[in-house]
């Protein structure tokens, strides 16, 4: 089975600059992985990962994107059975003409 998290938003501190620092920022979180689903006994809940990824966010107040994904695969690998994790991160609103993303894979 192949998990979609996708447009997972909401307002953290992240950022390197002094006004990232100080206001929270929108971001835009992105995950996909894929899993061995066996029978209804045993599968991975998104509700809980959503809800995860945003408290490590708010948390862990990153200061670059890349420590934030290096942080949430780890994460993420060590707490659940999944293979092949993508993630991507979007900073919307910190450019006037652009959305500012990373993506580990």
């Amino acid at each position: 089975m192949k998990i979609y998290i996708e447009n997972l938003t909401f307002y953290t501190i992240i950022g390197i600059l002094p006004f990232e620092r100080e206001v929270a920022q929108k971001v835009i979180i992105d995950i996909s992985f894929k899993y061995k689903f066996k029978n209804s006994d045993f599968f991975i809940d998104y509700s809980i990962i959503s809800k995860q990824v945003e408290e490590i966010f708010k948390k862990e107040k990153f200061e670059l994107l890349e420590d934030a994904i290096i942080f949430l695969d780890k994460f993420l690998k060590n707490t659940y059975p999944i293979k092949k994790l993508k993630i991507k991160v979007s900073k919307p609103n910190i450019l006037t003409n652009c959305i500012v993303s990373l993506k580990n894979k």
